[in-house]
């Protein structure tokens, strides 16, 4: 989802704006599965991140999200959020992606209010009458912060830095805001099986160095561990290659940029890489550019192909279980050829 929007979010000032509200005529109401509720116990809570603190004094009833994972983990977690972020990379023609629709209908809720995913609009977020807005993994600034907690709504913003939340965590912080502790405990524990039982299937992928590439308009991005997806792949068994650390430029927590002359000493044994279709893939995989790469020479490379296999690569509390078979599948392929 974010390949772009999440750059896009970064590289650009971002002006609180009022925006054509996407979705729904009406706002919606929250859903919450009958075993969905948060202690009451559990509240006061009050959660540190970037900007200082947040206080929740009781359940939210109305729950808003905004970035990436917030949403799946609050709908994992029973409870349908009355706004969510846009998704126009994944699910070009509705912005809501399957993983999504699919757990919105299952919980039978009405669709959310959709915001755009690289400004956060104040005032269409709150048009939707929320008592939270979780966003642990966004890049919500100071501005857009203060002017939501300033309007009367508490936020659970980033921990130390924008885009850079590890996706466990986003699992856990918005458990907490939701007084759904113990429930955000045991989904994790279901998705980290999931994870162990891949790489206790697949034991050839310890130990593999593996670096994640995005050749996009000529310019060359390699996410970096902060990256949840490169974090993923590390579980999986994979180890990130010295040559990662050497060229980060400090561009940015999740990502740098590798200039054609150093393309060669992106030394990984397996490249990860992405393209929006098979024909875009084949052509970087033939270039003299791509072919710089030892790995890309080699043949072993695994790639996400096409806006849902892009998307979903990203682990969250829903597209892990949805991308963990064809991931796991490409991976050992690549890796097969690696190895000779």
């Amino acid at each position: 989802m974010f390949r772009k929007t999440r750059l896009t979010a970064l590289l650009t000032t971002g002006a609180v704006g009022a925006l054509v509200l996407a979705g729904c005529a009406s706002t919606p109401e929250t859903t919450r599965t009958s075993d969905a509720a948060g202690s009451p116990d559990a509240f006061p809570v009050t959660m540190e991140h970037l900007y200082g603190e947040t206080t929740i004094e009781a359940a939210p009833e109305r729950v808003a999200t905004w970035g990436w994972g917030a949403t799946d983990a609050v709908l994992a977690l029973g409870i349908v959020p009355v706004a969510i972020t846009e998704d126009t990379f994944g699910a070009p023609a509705t912005g809501i992606t399957p993983w999504v629709q699919e757990a919105i209908q299952d919980l039978d809720g009405e669709t959310p209010v959709l915001l755009d995913s690289a400004e956060l609009s104040v005032e269409e977020l709150l048009a939707t009458d929320p008592d939270v807005l979780i966003a642990p993994y966004s890049g919500l600034s100071q501005e857009e912060y203060d002017a939501v907690t300033g309007a009367g709504v508490p936020v659970v913003a980033p921990q130390q830095a924008l885009w850079a939340t590890p996706w466990r965590d986003v699992i856990t912080e918005t458990g907490t805001a939701l007084g759904m502790d113990d429930e955000a405990a045991a989904l994790l524990d279901d998705l980290n099986g999931q994870v162990e039982e891949a790489a206790a299937a697949n034991p050839g992928f310890a130990g593999i160095t593996i670096a994640y590439i995005d050749d996009d308009v000529d310019t060359m991005y390699m996410y970096l561990p902060a990256d949840a997806r490169v974090e993923l792949l590390e579980d999986l068994g994979f180890v990130t290659p010295e040559s990662v650390a050497a060229l980060d430029a400090g561009e940015a927590t999740f990502y740098t940029t590798v200039s054609a002359e150093n393309l060669d000493q992106i030394d990984a044994e397996v490249i990860f890489t992405q393209a929006e279709d098979q024909a875009t893939l084949d052509e970087f995989l033939s270039s003299e550019r791509g072919r710089l790469i030892p790995a890309v020479a080699a043949g072993a490379v695994a790639a996400a192909v096409g806006v849902e296999e892009e998307d979903s690569v990203s682990p969250t509390a829903l597209t892990l279980p949805w991308s963990l078979p064809w991931l796991v599948e490409k991976l050992a392929e690549a890796t097969a050829v690696a190895k000779g």
